[in-house]
């Protein structure tokens, strides 16, 4: 994935995600699409308290203030980011060296859940200013964006996400 509102996208519903399942949240995606302005960061990133407030009374997301102040403060972050790199994809593929990592997973107990490389994006994310960016939110946000190739070796996904990332 190389959209930056869709990166963005991601990133917010990954930190949402936090200490609950993913299903959770997938049930929640229309409705945290319209409650984010369809996660546009400069629209975002100009959401005031009384925004806040909305989103808190929102049964469509997930009402955690921190989490919604998180999405806000991402989006000002993303918004400095595109202005440093270009792009907010220029920036977060640079993580993995530009080039989907593809692993050769057996059984699901051998997927980390996190490597090196959501480790260093994590830290650099955090120096940046962003929220709810630990390094296990980063690999699954990399996994969801398709920066790594996790599927096991004999699922039947795997040679069709291989061949999309060549």
């Amino acid at each position: 994935m190389h959209d930056d509102r869709r990166l963005f996208e991601f990133l917010v519903l990954e930190g949402a995600q936090a200490g609950l399942s993913w299903e959770t949240i997938l049930k929640k995606r229309d409705n945290y699409r319209a409650a984010f302005s369809d996660f546009v960061p400069a629209t975002v990133a100009r959401f005031t308290e009384k925004r806040i407030q909305k989103l808190l009374a929102d049964p469509g997301i997930i009402r955690n203030r921190l989490k919604i102040e998180a999405a806000i403060k991402n989006a000002r972050c993303c918004l400095d980011v595109q202005s440093e790199f270009g792009s907010l994809d220029a920036y977060l593929w640079t993580f993995v060296a530009n080039r989907a990592i593809q692993n050769r997973w057996k059984r699901w107990q051998d997927v980390p859940a996190k490597t090196s490389e959501s480790e260093a994006m994590s830290k650099d994310l955090a120096r940046r200013g962003f929220k709810f960016v630990g390094p296990t939110i980063c690999y699954a946000f990399m996994q969801a964006v398709g920066m790594v190739n996790d599927h096991l070796t004999h699922c039947f996904r795997y040679e069709k996400i291989k061949k999309m990332n060549r």
